[in-house]
């Protein structure tokens, strides 16, 4: 008989691990009062970005991983679904403005050969004609990759469906339990000292109506520029601990002209979408993986914040893992040990 699985949180990450537990023939429902990718997971930019190749961590390795199995990961989620997630592993641009730059990055292209495993290269070349951050010279690293956040999460509520799931607005919950329930779940979380588990992160963002479909995206003056396979560009974001709505404002104005100024390129694309959500921000700004102290059959997947999209393949794997086989392959920097036990009332 499979086992039950239920999922609460409609984001990336709980999509994701309702995937994999449904591939690994797990009976799934996914509750969401608000729907597929309605917080954070719902945004525009997609940027599947690495960490720079040096002091490496667990964090890092974990990365990598999920962004080499991503193509084959999306492909399968594609194929099963039938929609389009928007990936591809285009690439990405960033300027050398100075010698101390460029210093680094030929520093950090020795770290890529030999931590990336022959499977991406960072490299230090002329900026190309065109499409560029606006140097003489540019850091080109081949494994960042783009996705469509709001495109993706569709295609894995598809995907899900396709495999026998439900995604519904509300319901008991049945058989095992994954909490994926975004900025406000990890900040009801507490730990042994009883401090929250993590926070929101406000973040804005803007999609202009461009067509690089095939070009690299750009990081340049601290915001991600990322070419979308319909012919649109999205660029992006701020980070707001403090914020007082949900909702675009003139902070996400001073991106465009950031934007604009570092890349003339931009000026005059028609604005068509401005979005704003809060991101879980864990404390330690790794994800939080794992059982839930005290709570039987219970687990958690949060706080993804910037890179939940990158991470996504690997936590979804590794907590299919977790939940149907007692396999524990979280990195300790992830674990959710550190968590006070649960009581009623949180």
């Amino acid at each position: 008989m499979a086992i039950e699985a239920t999922i609460y949180g409609a984001g990336v990450f709980g999509l994701g691990c309702a995937f994999a537990l449904a591939r690994r023939g797990a009976r799934v429902r996914v509750i969401d009062p608000k729907g597929v990718a309605a917080g954070a997971s719902g945004g525009i930019v997609g940027a599947l970005a690495p960490h720079v190749p040096e002091q490496w961590n667990e964090k890092k390795a974990f990365q990598l991983d999920s962004l080499l199995m991503a193509e084959d990961w999306w492909q399968a989620v594609s194929d099963l679904g039938g929609t389009d997630p928007g990936y591809a592993r285009t690439g990405r641009l960033q300027p050398i403005p100075d010698a101390d730059t460029r210093t680094r990055a030929l520093d950090r292209a020795d770290g890529a050969a030999a931590l990336w495993r022959g499977a991406a290269t960072w490299t230090v070349e002329p900026a190309p004609a065109g499409w560029s951050p606006g140097t003489t010279e540019v850091i080109r690293d081949t494994l960042s990759a783009r996705i469509h956040p709001r495109r993706a999460c569709a295609a894995l509520a598809a995907a899900v469906r396709a495999l026998g799931g439900q995604i519904v607005p509300d319901a008991h919950s049945e058989g095992l339990v994954l909490h994926a329930t975004g900025w406000q779940g990890l900040a009801a979380l507490r730990d042994a000292r009883d401090r929250p588990a993590g926070n929101g992160v406000k973040g804005q963002a803007a999609l202009l109506r461009l067509d690089r479909r095939d070009a690299p995206q750009l990081y340049v003056d601290g915001l991600h520029i990322v070419p979308h396979g319909d012919g649109t560009v999205a660029l992006g974001s701020t980070s707001e601990r403090d914020f007082d709505h949900a909702e675009p404002d003139v902070q996400l104005d001073a991106i465009l002209a950031r934007a604009c100024a570092a890349v003339p390129e931009l000026a005059g694309a028609e604005v068509i979408d401005r979005w704003a959500g809060i991101r879980p921000r864990a404390r330690s700004r790794a994800p939080l993986l794992g059982v839930w102290p005290g709570r039987q059959g219970h687990f958690i997947a949060n706080g993804g914040f910037k890179i939940g999209f990158g991470m996504a393949p690997k936590v979804a794997e590794v907590m299919a893992e977790l939940m149907l086989d007692g396999r524990d392959a979280i990195p300790e920097a992830f674990a959710t040990h550190g968590l006070a036990p649960w009581t009623r009332g949180v």
